[in-house]
C-alpha cells in the first residue's frame, strides 16, 4: 500500500470514531471533552482532504476551522462564568 492509501484510511477511522464520540460527547460533563470530540473528525476529514490533495479545500477548511475552535472555547469559559454566577 501506499502512504496516501495510509493517510486516506487514517483519515476514515478518525472521522467514524470522531462521529461516534460526538454522539456520546454531550453525555459528558466536561466541556472540554466535548470539544475534543468534535476536534477528532474534522482532524480526519482534514487528512480524507490530503490524501485527495485538494489543498485549497484544505486550508479553507482548516482556518475554519481554527476559528471555530475559538469561537468554542470562548462559549465554553462563558458558560462556565455564568454558572459560576448563578
Amino acid at each position: 500500500m501506499e502512504f496516501v492509501e495510509y493517510i486516506t484510511y487514517i483519515g476514515y477511522t478518525l472521522l467514524i470514531i470522531g462521529t461516534l464520540g460526538t454522539v456520546v460527547g454531550p453525555k459528558v460533563d466536561n466541556p472540554l471533552i466535548r470539544m475534543l470530540n468534535v476536534e477528532v473528525p474534522t482532524i480526519g476529514v482534514s487528512l480524507i482532504f490530503l490524501a485527495y490533495d485538494e489543498t485549497l479545500a484544505l486550508m479553507t477548511f482548516i482556518a475554519v476551522n481554527a476559528v471555530l475552535s475559538l469561537v468554542l472555547i470562548r462559549a465554553v469559559i462563558l458558560d462556565a462564568e455564568y454558572k459560576e454566577n448563578d
